[in-house]
């Protein structure tokens, strides 16, 4: 016979076997580390240009970065930061190496979900991720997923159940029920209307103290930054349940819309969700923020099932929200929910096998256009990143051979650019700000 308290041993043997593995991952420090970049994958995977075109321009100005000799001098290795300097300080054949971002925008939201477990959201959200920060990018990723990979995969392992997404709803109830108090109190009418009121156990917890700057955290990529999650979250849906008991005219669906409304239009550019996989409070915060909705799903028949279960469940569950009627969400979000644009994607692709290129030709015949044109390929590359918490931008290719990591890659790579191209058109779509 097993109890809760007998679960509880085997999860505290189980989080010092997670600090074992963390130290054979990460630095001395306990720290993730970035690693350099050669001046190899800046010159021709990065910045798209040939090597010698990148070394004459180092030659002609010496004040630029000139990143670190390792090994026999025949490579450069830089940072993170050193290439954003040199794609600020440098142009090529006329052309500005910054990424293109459109004028008068706030950043675009991409939510990837899809309630199947093991579809690949996790390691699609670090890549794209990664991906957009080599491309130029400012990157905030949200975890919404209790399992909390994505936050564990950008080195984040110890994070208080407050500043995860389960905090920003929480403060949200709070804020959101003292603007109600505030509007009824106000309001020049001869009847009272009675207050709204929360119990001390959510008023108590000092969230309403918290500023938005402190639910985000940096990662060891210097233009990324997420609000992690932590396997303690797993509550929150349990608590939003009773939270929106105490106040069924919370807009619960919108806190995180709001949340990321309260951000500078220019803080970041894009905002990556990784959903949990379920429809519930959090994943519904994640589909009713975002611009853009991108389904992965695996190549087989059941992944296929499920995924059309998927947006079957998720169509009833926003039109439902549509008839949300007690309070109209503050922000650039309102009702019914329309997405600028909405994609699937297939991962652990082998082109090799047949069930895989006929589950992609029922994708095709379905979806349409909707289907990404770049599967993400299963490649033992991308195993062997997994395995170690990273990404294959993460991965440094004298770790194996370098054709085994160039596909990897480079399937990554036409995936993002995908995404990316996507996600431009559909940025074109937002209203300006003012």
């Amino acid at each position: 016979m097993f109890t809760h308290e007998d679960l509880a041993q085997l999860q505290a043997q189980s989080l010092k076997m997670q600090g074992w593995i963390r130290q054979q991952t990460y630095s001395p420090e306990m720290e993730k580390t970035l690693r350099r970049f050669s001046s190899w994958e800046v010159a021709e995977l990065i910045f798209k240009v040939n090597q010698s075109t990148l070394r004459g321009r180092l030659a002609a100005d010496p004040s630029l970065p000139q990143g670190l000799v390792e090994g026999d001098g025949r490579q450069r290795w830089y940072t993170l930061d050193e290439i954003n300097e040199l794609r600020r300080r440098i142009r090529i054949n006329r052309k500005s190496m910054m990424p293109v971002r459109p004028t008068g925008k706030r950043a675009i939201r991409a939510a990837i979900a899809n309630f199947k477990g093991g579809a690949g959201k996790s390691t699609v959200a670090l890549h794209f991720a990664h991906a957009a920060a080599l491309d130029g990018y400012r990157v905030l990723c949200v975890d919404f997923d209790p399992q909390a990979t994505l936050s564990h995969s950008m080195g984040l392992t110890d994070v208080a159940e407050e500043y995860t997404v389960w905090g920003v709803m929480a403060r949200d109830l709070i804020q959101e029920t003292q603007r109600m108090n505030s509007a009824v109190a106000g309001a020049e009418s001869g009847t009272a209307l009675p207050q709204r009121r929360l119990p001390a156990a959510i008023t108590d917890m000092g969230l309403s103290d918290l500023r938005n700057s402190d639910f985000i955290k940096p990662t060891c990529w210097p233009t990324i930054d997420i609000i992690p999650s932590c396997a303690n979250a797993a509550f929150v849906e349990f608590a939003s349940a009773q939270y929106r008991h105490v106040n069924p005219e919370w807009s619960f669906f919108a806190a995180v819309s709001r949340f990321l409304d309260g951000l500078a239009d220019d803080a970041y550019d894009m905002i990556i969700f990784d959903c949990p996989p379920a429809i519930g409070y959090q994943s519904m915060n994640a589909v009713f923020a975002a611009d853009v909705l991108y389904i992965p799903s695996g190549p087989g028949y059941w992944e296929y099932d499920s995924t059309t279960s998927f947006i079957g469940q998720l169509s009833e569950a926003l039109e439902d929200l549509a008839r949300f009627t007690n309070s109209v969400p503050a922000g650039t979000m309102s009702l019914p929910k329309v997405f600028a644009d909405v994609r699937f994607l297939l991962t652990r692709y082998e082109a090799s096998n047949e069930l895989h290129r006929a589950m992609r030709t029922a994708f095709g015949k379905v979806f349409g256009e909707r289907l990404a044109d770049h599967p993400i390929e299963m490649t033992r590359a991308v195993e062997q990143s997994g395995r170690f918490l990273s990404s294959i931008y993460e991965i440094d290719y004298r770790d194996m051979t370098r054709e085994t990591w160039r596909r990897a890659r480079g399937s990554f790579d036409t995936a993002y650019e995908e995404f990316r191209d996507n996600l431009l058109t559909a940025w074109d779509k937002l209203e300006d700000r003012a």
